[in-house]
């Protein structure tokens, strides 16, 4: 088989022609040269043709009578007209400066640049250049960034969101204030279709009912449709679920339902599993039935650790890994590690970071920091920036210090909270990996973890900036890991609600018209207040002014 594809491999690559080098192009025709040279040089020649045509016409159009009327009119102008006529520049500018202000700090860009690239630029014919065929190597590079773009900003399961009904509602009551946002509390509901159904939910009335709740919008008619579903069958375990997240006010009583909903699951769990090999819908109900006996027992867990009981709820989610290593994507061991922080049981939390840091697997937040803790905690209680300036650092603190920038080189946006620069709000139920969400969803978590231990806090602030001078450029380089994505910061404003301000990495310049109309604002509010205050020096300088230009139409 090897060979036969190897010689397949060979005809195919004999067949077609060969493909350029990388980094060269195809060479182009006379007409792209053309097209590519005349784009290259379009703003200059449209500039030159203008003074060539505006030099022609000068007789006809009677430029120097006319410039001559103007110098004429201005010279009449009192210092009244002036003040005026700066004081409403002063305005507008200052009215544009404002509105571009606001319009960068809440979506990121420029008004006034999108707008030229949107409508002016297609105008002008600068699109043309950029229209790659669908074969050419640059639509291929495109497409390749795209998707690496669409991998690096998948939105992941937070795998210690909170309740709805126990934690978030309870916050609105308070503060009157959404912490989920709509995308965030849709792409919860389709989670909840894809573990809570299947295609076989028609042959049980309760699970057809449960399955229009899902997708049901209204919290109140999905509260309806899980009682519906009891009434059907009062061993719907899915019900419990629906119930215990959203219509429980506290955690005991989420967590006394979900005692209901795991006594039902277990029960259709045995009873799918002796009927898995009959046919393909009954192997599709039985990765169902896992999923929600695996979520309920994760959720009870969580339940026993924020009521105190931490060593029952490490022992349910060790058993869960145990029971169902395949679904390590649901990131359990996340749950454990801070379990285990809260324990103080490091040496454990050592043990869980060994299987689970791991080149291979897929990094978090929570591993990274978690492994800079734990080499913080080793050196950080004698830790001094004077003594190591001068001794120099030690071996422990150099790898603390390794393991700090590492973290923060993975989601530089922790720090802030950790260090209590910026203000924790609550998680979302989805975080966007190396983004706003997941630091604070982190730091939400962690940052008791990181108050225990005596100075990790002080090395952390003293160390986390070093990062930032190994990788100066981000976007298109990273250190030891992938150069950050540059889709984070629209997706956490997807994810994070509106009043919570957003964690921009890197920092963006202010584009260039915000400097333009600061400058503008300022320089005609500056004339104005001076035409105002001395009148006869700003007349002088009007007036010659307009005998310099004067000069310049006799001249022409």
């Amino acid at each position: 088989m090897a060979d036969g594809d190897g010689l397949g491999e060979a005809a195919t690559a004999m067949a077609s022609p060969p493909a350029p080098a990388p980094g060269l192009s195809p060479p182009l025709g006379w007409r792209e040269r053309l097209r590519a040279g005349l784009a290259g040089t379009g703003a200059s020649l449209w500039f030159v043709v203008g003074l060539g045509l505006l030099y022609a016409l000068r007789v006809p159009l009677r430029l120097c009578e006319n410039l001559a009327a103007v110098t004429v009119f201005l010279n009449s102008l009192t210092p009244k007209f002036y003040v005026a006529l700066t004081g409403t520049s002063s305005l507008i500018s200052g009215l544009i400066f404002i509105f571009e202000w606001w319009y960068f700090h809440k979506h990121g860009t420029s008004f006034i640049e999108q707008v030229s690239v949107s409508h002016l630029r297609p105008l002008m014919g600068g699109t043309e250049g950029s229209i790659a065929e669908p074969g050419s190597p640059s639509s291929s590079r495109e497409s390749e960034t795209s998707r690496q773009n669409l991998s690096e900003c998948k939105v992941w399961r937070n795998p210690l969101n909170l309740f709805r009904g126990a934690e978030y509602r309870r916050y609105t009551w308070v503060t009157g204030k959404e912490p989920l946002t709509y995308y965030d509390m849709n792409l919860s509901a389709q989670d909840h279709q894809t573990f809570f159904t299947c295609d076989t939910d028609f042959l049980r009335p309760s699970d057809t009912v449960m399955q229009k709740a899902w997708r049901e919008r209204n919290p109140p008619a999905r509260i309806k449709a899980a009682y519906q579903a009891l009434e059907l069958n009062n061993d719907c375990d899915t019900a419990y679920v629906l119930l215990a997240e959203e219509e429980a006010t506290t955690i005991v009583d989420a967590e006394r339902l979900f005692k209901q909903a795991l006594k039902a699951g277990e029960t259709i769990y045995r009873r799918s599993q002796q009927c898995q090999h009959q046919s393909p819908q009954h192997e599709a109900q039985l990765r169902r039935d896992t999923n929600v006996l695996v979520y309920i027992k994760r959720r009870l867990a969580m339940c026993a650790r924020k009521l105190g009981r931490i060593r029952e709820a490490v022992k349910i989610m060790r058993d869960l890994m145990k029971e169902f290593p395949p679904l390590t994507m649901l990131n359990i061991h996340e749950n454990l590690l801070e379990s285990l922080l809260e324990l103080q049981a490091y040496a454990d939390v050592q043990a869980v970071l060994a299987k689970y840091d791991d080149i291979s697997l897929p990094k978090s937040a929570a591993i990274c920091y978690t492994a800079a803790l734990l080499k913080t905690r080793t050196v950080s209680d004698k830790f001094s920036p004077e003594t190591a300036s001068r001794r120099g650092l030690s071996t422990a603190e150099i790898n603390a210090v390794e393991a700090i920038h590492r973290a923060v080189e993975f989601n530089p946006h922790v720090p802030k909270y950790l260090l209590e620069m910026k203000s924790l709000i609550l998680p979302p139920e989805h975080i966007l990996k190396r983004g706003d969400s997941e630091a604070i969803a982190y730091a939400f978590f962690h940052l008791q973890h990181w108050k225990r231990i005596e100075g990790a806090l002080n090395l952390l602030q003293c160390t986390w900036e070093g990062t930032f001078r190994m990788i100066p450029y981000p976007l298109e380089k990273g250190h030891l890991f992938y150069p950050y994505p540059s889709c984070t910061e629209t997706a956490d404003r997807e994810l994070l609600p509106p009043f919570h301000h957003v964690s921009v990495y890197p920092k963006k310049e202010l584009p260039f018209f915000i400097h333009f109309t600061a400058g503008l604002c300022s320089s005609t509010a500056m004339i104005a207040l001076l035409t105002h205050q001395f009148p006869e020096i700003m007349g002088v300088f009007a007036k010659a002014v307009s005998m310099i230009s004067r000069t310049c139409a006799e001249y022409l």
